[in-house]
């Protein structure tokens, strides 16, 4: 069986990050969809509520799972015997932070996690998690980047 995790904050989940797990769950047989509970950020949305989102942006695809973790991805991985992990590219800036990582993770991993890049449908390149959130906070319309339920949660964190 091929497996892969594709980890990130996803705080909150965007169509670029629907985008990037459609087209793995099309490659892997099972694509677990993990959520880093980052002690160094102050997230949006707890790590509850994102994988409640995330659950709900992914019930159409049965190969999916939706899970969290926290500490190195390598240690992540090897307890869910995994060797593949799942990263999407935007732009060329992005390569160059995910290429460090990467290469740090196969490294610290002995060569058991490769790292796999999906470069973001261009529909959807402009679009990071960070803009999301200051477009909401201005009560901008986020039809174009996040599932309406996500739009009117975020709505509500930033009092609209």
């Amino acid at each position: 069986m091929r497996k892969a995790i594709y980890p990130g904050s996803f705080d909150p989940l965007t169509y670029g990050h629907l985008d990037i797990i459609k087209r793995s769950a099309e490659i892997f047989d099972e694509l677990t969809v993990s959520i880093l509970d980052n002690k160094m950020k102050t997230p949006l949305f707890s790590v509850e509520e994102r994988v409640k989102m995330l659950e709900e942006a992914t019930k159409e695809y049965p190969n999916v799972k939706i899970d969290s973790f926290s500490g190195l991805l390598i240690d992540y991985a090897k307890k869910k015997d995994v060797h593949v992990a799942i990263r999407g590219l935007r732009a060329i800036t992005d390569f160059e932070y995910e290429l460090q990582i990467a290469q740090t993770n196969q490294l610290l991993s002995h060569g058991e996690l490769e790292t796999m890049f999906l470069t973001t449908n261009l529909e959807y390149a402009y679009l990071s998690s960070s803009a999301v959130k200051e477009i909401a906070m201005f009560h901008g319309d986020l039809s174009m980047c996040v599932p309406e339920f996500i739009a009117k949660q975020m709505y509500e964190k930033y009092g609209h």
